[in-house]
């Protein structure tokens, strides 16, 4: 599933269509995707996993899943969930999840909860993890509405950073860690982003998809945990268990 940076990546990478019109619409959407012939894109904007196409009285927000991809000026094989074809070009989605938003985005997103948004505030964010107490950290780091476009990726390598157990509940976390959970969270998804854009990301992991911890040279702990069941690695010596 693409990380709140690779959707900030994919909004750098269309705004060749921002102020377009869109010529011709296609796709299997079943959402009603022809409303969007004729119409002129006012911007694109990201919130979290959620790629925003900005029209003058409504929205198109677009979560690419699991195994969902895009492709600008080229098709794939297979049939787009949407096509959108205009006088320079063409953007073109499959395999993911297309819905309307009517009215002001303002009043649909917490842009405060976005890590990598300006009006990104670490304070609401602690607030909301100390009404969750009991809470693994491990389902707090992906729960979007604390941390909007934090991905499996982020979780596994912030914990591994600030040496804290996957299975520790955010209630007994001493302040400390809670803080630097929270830091670390905005702090790697900018590394990430750096390192995505520069082809090396695979490069820096230190514990997603690894088999050794670097720091104890032990095998890492690899489980499906949490409510969320996602993939997660973890060294059983350096990060600690809070309960």
């Amino acid at each position: 599933m693409p990380e709140g940076p690779s959707i900030l990546i994919l909004k750098e990478q269309v705004q060749q269509f921002s102020g377009q019109k869109i010529m011709e619409v296609s796709g299997n959407a079943k959402i009603g995707i022809e409303r969007l012939h004729g119409q002129k894109i006012i911007a694109f904007k990201t919130w979290g996993k959620h790629f925003l196409i900005c029209f003058k009285t409504f929205t198109v927000k677009i979560h690419l899943l699991m195994f969902g991809s895009y492709r600008i000026n080229e098709r794939k094989d297979t049939r787009p969930r949407l096509s959108m074809k205009f006088k320079n070009g063409e953007l073109n989605f499959y395999t993911c999840s297309i819905q309307f938003i009517e009215g002001p985005l303002d009043e649909a997103y917490d842009w405060a909860a976005d890590v990598l948004s300006d009006a990104w505030d670490p304070k609401k964010a602690k607030k909301k993890l100390k009404e969750v107490p009991d809470m693994l950290v491990c389902d707090a780091l992906l729960t979007q509405e604390i941390f909007a476009g934090v991905g499996n990726i982020i979780k596994n390598e912030v914990l591994f950073r600030i040496r804290v157990h996957p299975l520790s509940t955010v209630g007994a976390l001493p302040v400390k860690q809670l803080n630097l959970m929270i830091k670390e969270a905005r702090n790697y998804s900018f590394d990430f982003l750096e390192w995505k854009k520069a082809f090396v990301l695979k490069q820096h992991w230190l514990a997603h998809n690894k088999g050794v911890c670097p720091r104890d040279n032990v095998p890492f702990h690899r489980a499906h945990l949490g409510k969320k069941h996602r993939r997660t690695f973890f060294c059983e010596l350096c990060q600690v268990l809070y309960t």
